[in-house]
C-alpha cells in the first residue's frame, strides 16, 4: 500500500469519527428533547399548592352576631306587587349588607312609627297611602334621619306636596322607558367610562326635574339623560331616589351603592374575590373538526385546543394574574347505571391540568360524564336531549367515586374540595349525596341566577356546611345583562366569578361563528374592564373563593362613632376580613387594626386584621 493511499484512508476515518461524534452530539441532544417533552407531558411530580384563604373547620364560627338594634325601618305596601317586589329586593340587600331592619306594611297599619330609626326605606309605589303621614315622614328626615326611595311613584297627588323635599321640581305622569345607564358620578365601581345598556326595558323610570342642589349620580343612556339615581339634603338628613325599577338580582348592587349613600359613614361586610372556571377541562379532546376552527385556522379541533385556545387562555391569566379552577370530566359517555368504565386515556389531562397547576390554578369535579346528578324523578322537559338521568343513588354515588378515583390517579398531590355540576343543575338528591358520601367536597359553584332547570345559589354556607360560591357570568361573549350583574356584584360583594368551556368556540349559540380571535378580544375587554375597575380584588381558586365566602357568612359587624374616631368591632373574626367603607362626610386615616385603600369616590376597601379597627374621621364637625 501506498503512502498516498494510507493518507487518504487515514483522513476517511477522521471524517467519519467527526461525523459521528456529531450525530452522538445530535442523539444527544434530541434525546434531551424527548425528555424534556416527556417530563412537560406528564409532569407526574407535582407539589399541592396551599390554597390562602383555606376552608375552616365550621367549629371555629363560635360566636353570636351582635345583640343591636335596628338602624333601618323599611315601609311596604302589602296590597301591591310592586311594592312587595322592592320589599324583597331590599330585605335581599341589606341582609347580605348586614344591614338589621324592621318592616312596617303601611297597608295594614297607616300610622308611622319612626323612633330610633337612623335610615328609612320607602318600598312602595303609593304614596297617597301616606296620607298626612308623610308629612310626619319628611319632618323627620329634616330632623337627621335619612331617607332611601326605591319605587317610582304610581300616584302624585300626596308626593307633589314633598317633592321640593325630594329634589324634585317637577314630576311627569308618564314613565319613561330606560334603555341604558349612564354614570353621572364614580359613586359605584366600574360605572365610568361607558354606557351599560338594558336588554329588555320598559317604562320604567319616572321623568322629573331637579333641583340645582341634587347630586346626579345615574341617568338614562341617551340624549335626554332622565334622573335615575340622586341624592338631596333636606334639613339635617339625606334623601336617596333610586327610580331604577328592576327588582332582582342582577340589580342588587345599585341599591345597595344606593343605602350606602344614607349614613354619614356606611361600613359593611364583602368577599373580595375574582374567579375564572375551566368547565369541561380537562377533558377529553372532540375528535374531528370544528366548522370555525377549520375556516379560521386550517386545524383539527385537538390541535387547535393545544396550540392555539390554550396558549391564548394562558396569556390572559399571565396578563392579569387569573388562577384558573378547572373541572374534570372524565368521559362524554351517557352511562346511567354502574359498574361504569373508567377512562384510561390520561395523557391529554395530564398535559393540560398540571400545566394548570403550574400556574397556580386548581382541579376540581364536575363529572364522571356530563350527566347532572338527577333521577328518573327530574323532568327536564325535552330540553336535554342527549341527557339521561342516572338510575339509582348508588349510581349516582358510583359516579362521584370513579370521578375521584379517575383524579387522583391522574393529580395525585392535588385536592379536590369544588364540585361544579354539569349544566349546573344538580337535584336534591344528588346535593345530599356529595355532602353525606363526599366531605372532601368542601364547596359547590354553580349559578347566581334562577332558571327552570338550574341549582341557583346565594353566597353564603349551607346548614350541612357546604359552601355555596355561585357563578355569575359565562362565556366570550358577555352581553349586556352579563355587564349588569357583573357591575352589580362588584359592588354589593366585591366579586367576580366566571366560567368558560373550551367547546364554546365549536357552539353557534355561544358565538362560535365569530371566530374565536372575535371570542377572545371579548374575553379580554371583559378582563381589562375588571381589573381597572378594582385593580385590588384577589385573584383566587375555587377553594380560595369558598374560604373567602365562609368568612363572610359568618362575620358581623357593628359600628360606633366616638368625637373624631370611627370604631368596627367584628364578631367571627379569623385571620382576615374585608369591608366597604363609604364616607359620605368628611374623610378617614390613620387606620388601627387594618389598611385601607381607595376604591372609588367615597369608597374605601377595609382589610382588617383584627376584630377591632379604629380609624380617625378627619372634619369630624361634618359626622355625627
Amino acid at each position: 500500500m501506498t503512502f498516498g493511499n494510507r493518507t487518504q484512508k487515514e483522513r476517511k476515518k477522521r471524517g467519519y469519527r467527526i461525523q459521528f461524534r456529531r450525530m452522538q452530539w445530535a442523539m444527544l441532544l434530541f434525546f434531551l428533547m424527548i425528555a424534556v417533552l416527556l417530563i412537560e407531558r406528564r409532569n407526574i411530580v407535582y407539589e399541592e399548592t396551599g390554597r390562602d384563604p383555606d376552608i375552616l373547620d365550621q367549629s371555629v364560627f363560635a360566636e353570636e352576631p351582635f345583640d343591636r338594634e335596628p338602624e333601618c325601618l323599611l315601609l311596604l305596601d302589602s296590597s301591591s306587587s310592586v311594592s312587595e317586589s322592592a320589599a324583597q329586593q331590599m330585605r335581599d340587600v341589606l341582609t347580605q349588607m348586614r344591614i338589621r331592619f324592621d318592616e312596617q306594611d303601611l297597608f295594614a297599619d297607616p300610622t308611622l312609627r319612626l323612633s330610633g330609626y337612623e335610615n328609612v326605606v320607602v318600598a312602595l309605589d303609593d304614596y297617597d297611602l301616606f296620607g298626612e303621614e308623610i308629612f310626619t315622614l319628611f319632618d323627620s328626615v329634616k330632623g337627621g334621619m335619612n331617607l332611601l326611595a326605591v319605587c317610582p311613584p304610581s300616584s302624585l297627588s300626596c308626593l307633589r306636596l314633598v317633592m321640593g323635599r325630594m329634589g324634585i321640581l317637577d314630576i311627569g305622569y308618564d314613565m319613561y322607558p330606560v334603555q341604558g345607564l349612564r354614570f353621572r358620578s364614580d359613586f359605584m365601581l366600574g360605572g365610568q367610562g361607558k354606557d351599560f345598556q338594558i336588554t329588555d326595558p320598559f317604562d320604567s323610570s319616572s321623568t322629573v326635574t331637579l333641583t340645582e342642589d341634587c347630586i346626579v349620580h345615574l341617568v338614562s343612556a341617551d340624549d335626554r339623560e332622565v334622573p335615575i339615581i340622586w341624592e338631596y339634603r333636606h334639613g339635617d338628613g339625606t334623601v336617596v331616589v333610586n327610580t331604577l325599577n328592576y327588582f332582582e338580582k342582577a340589580y342588587r348592587g345599585f341599591y345597595a351603592a344606593s343605602y350606602s349613600l344614607l349614613s354619614d359613614v356606611c361600613v359593611y361586610p364583602v368577599i373580595n374575590a375574582s374567579a375564572f372556571y375551566l368547565d369541561d377541562f380537562p377533558s377529553p379532546v372532540p375528535a374531528g373538526n370544528g366548522e370555525y376552527i377549520q375556516r379560521d385556522y386550517h386545524m383539527d379541533i385537538g390541535t387547535f385546543y393545544t396550540n392555539v385556545w390554550w396558549p391564548d387562555v394562558k396569556n390572559l391569566s399571565e396578563r392579569y394574574g387569573v388562577r384558573y379552577t378547572g373541572l374534570v370530566i372524565e368521559n362524554y359517555s351517557d352511562e346511567n347505571e354502574a359498574p361504569l368504565e373508567g377512562n384510561g386515556d390520561i395523557q391529554r389531562f395530564r398535559y393540560f391540568g398540571n400545566d394548570l397547576l403550574d400556574m397556580g390554578g386548581e382541579i376540581g369535579f364536575h363529572g364522571y360524564n356530563h350527566m347532572p346528578l338527577v333521577l328518573d324523578n327530574f323532568d327536564y322537559k325535552d330540553e336535554f336531549d342527549s341527557y339521561r338521568q342516572w338510575n339509582s343513588e348508588d349510581d349516582i354515588r358510583a359516579s362521584l367515586r370513579e370521578l375521584d378515583r379517575f383524579c387522583r390517579q391522574v393529580f395525585p398531590e392535588e385536592a379536590f374540595q369544588v364540585y361544579v355540576p354539569p349544566s349546573n343543575i344538580l337535584s336534591q338528591e344528588g346535593r345530599r349525596i356529595l355532602a353525606e358520601d363526599f366531605p372532601d367536597i368542601k364547596a359547590v359553584a354553580a349559578i347566581y341566577f334562577e332558571g327552570e332547570f338550574e341549582y341557583a345559589q346565594e353566597f353564603g354556607v349551607a346548614q350541612d356546611g357546604v359552601v355555596e360560591t355561585p357563578r355569575i357570568i359565562s362565556g366570550y361573549v358577555i352581553d349586556p345583562y352579563m355587564e349588569i350583574a357583573a357591575l352589580s356584584e362588584l359592588n354589593l360583594h366585591y366579586v367576580n366569578s366566571h366560567f368558560q368551556h373550551p367547546d364554546d368556540v365549536l357552539d353557534e349559540d355561544r358565538g362560535a361563528a365569530s371566530g374565536w380571535e372575535a371570542l377572545k378580544t371579548r374575553l379580554a375587554e371583559y378582563m381589562a374592564w375588571l381589573y381597572s375597575s378594582a385593580p385590588d380584588i384577589r385573584n383566587l381558586t375555587g377553594t380560595e373563593v369558598a374560604g373567602a365566602v365562609q368568612r363572610y357568612h359568618y362575620l358581623d359587624v357593628k359600628t360606633e362613632i366616638n368625637e373624631n374616631e370611627l370604631r368596627i368591632s367584628l364578631s367571627n373574626f379569623q385571620d382576615e376580613a374585608w369591608l366597604f367603607l363609604r364616607a359620605n362626610e368628611g374623610s378617614v386615616s390613620d387606620v388601627q387594626g387594618g389598611t385601607l385603600t381607595k376604591l372609588t369616590g367615597d369608597l374605601y376597601l377595609l382589610c382588617a386584621h383584627s376584630g377591632e379597627v379604629a380609624i380617625r374621621l378627619e372634619n369630624q364637625g361634618d359626622f355625627s
